[in-house]
């Protein structure tokens, strides 16, 4: 038969079927290609990367041993590993809480934590890897909740790192038990209502109006004690010039400072017991 003479295109196969070779080819290559990619994904050698753990799984099943950095050996097709990550990480978030005076509160925080290397296992087999929207985000808004509860609008900002330890420690209350660590926490931010930011501002204004007004009555009030020490000094300076003028001859030294200011004029008419003046060239 023809087909016989296209052997390097054609073969037949048991049944009699001619079929192209290409198709023969491709159904190795095929094969050879899963039985590649079964052996990289059961490879049973792996490693755990630094500032990682892993949880080894049998079956699906936590079998309770934690892998630290390295490698490690696994049984292919039964085990497999979960990487996690225990580094610091950082999550940012926002909460929406009611002050003591009922003013709203609208706080950006910001929470840097890490996962219990020892623990992760545990923190797997009952949370999973969802904990961030399972466990932490939660825990900050009832925590924020809770302690801003404790303080009016004002205390807020005044005291604004007595409210952040007291929204670590509800954190600390809430997280303790579920293999997740706090390292740190920080307020970033805290929006209250358009009208009690006036009501704010409006305050600023007035305090800062009224400090004005005393630092003006304080400088009109020196000024006045400026004029009547000053007063003081000039009544003063009289008395003691007139005891000085009496000590010095009374009527004669009086006399005596006339004829000292005299401008050589004399007058036409005298009065009282006034010296008259002679002039000698008369």
């Amino acid at each position: 038969m023809k087909y016989f003479t296209a052997e390097k295109w054609f073969t037949k196969n048991r049944y009699g079927e001619v079929r192209p070779r290409i198709v023969k080819v491709a159904i190795n290559v095929f094969v050879w290609l899963a039985v590649l990619v079964t052996l990289l994904t059961q490879f049973p050698l792996g490693t755990i990367g630094a500032g990682e753990r892993g949880v080894r799984l049998r079956f699906n099943a936590v079998t309770g041993d934690v892998l630290k950095e390295g490698l490690y050996v696994r049984i292919p097709f039964i085990e497999r590993v979960i990487t996690i990550d225990v580094k610091t990480q950082k999550l940012e978030t926002d909460a929406l809480a009611y002050s003591k005076d009922l003013q709203t509160v609208e706080s950006k925080v910001a929470l840097n934590y890490h996962l219990n290397a020892d623990s992760v296992d545990s923190l797997y087999q009952e949370i999973g890897l969802s904990f961030e929207e399972r466990i932490i985000n939660p825990s900050i808004q009832e925590a924020v909740k809770a302690a801003t509860a404790k303080f009016t609008a004002q205390e807020l900002i005044d005291q604004r790192s007595i409210v952040k330890d007291e929204i670590k420690t509800q954190m600390l209350n809430r997280l303790q038990n579920r293999h997740i660590v706090i390292d740190d926490f920080s307020i970033i931010n805290f929006d209250f209502s358009t009208a009690y930011e006036k009501a704010i501002e409006e305050k600023q204004i007035a305090q800062q109006t009224a400090l004005a007004e005393k630092n003006k009555l304080e400088t009109v009030k020196f000024q006045a004690e400026q004029r009547i020490a000053q007063s003081k000094a000039e009544a003063e300076a009289i008395r003691i010039q007139a005891e000085a003028i009496t000590s010095q001859g009374g009527k004669e030294y009086v006399e005596l400072k006339r004829i000292e200011k005299w401008n050589g004029s004399y007058p036409h008419t005298m009065l009282g017991d006034a010296t008259p003046l002679i002039n000698i060239n008369d």
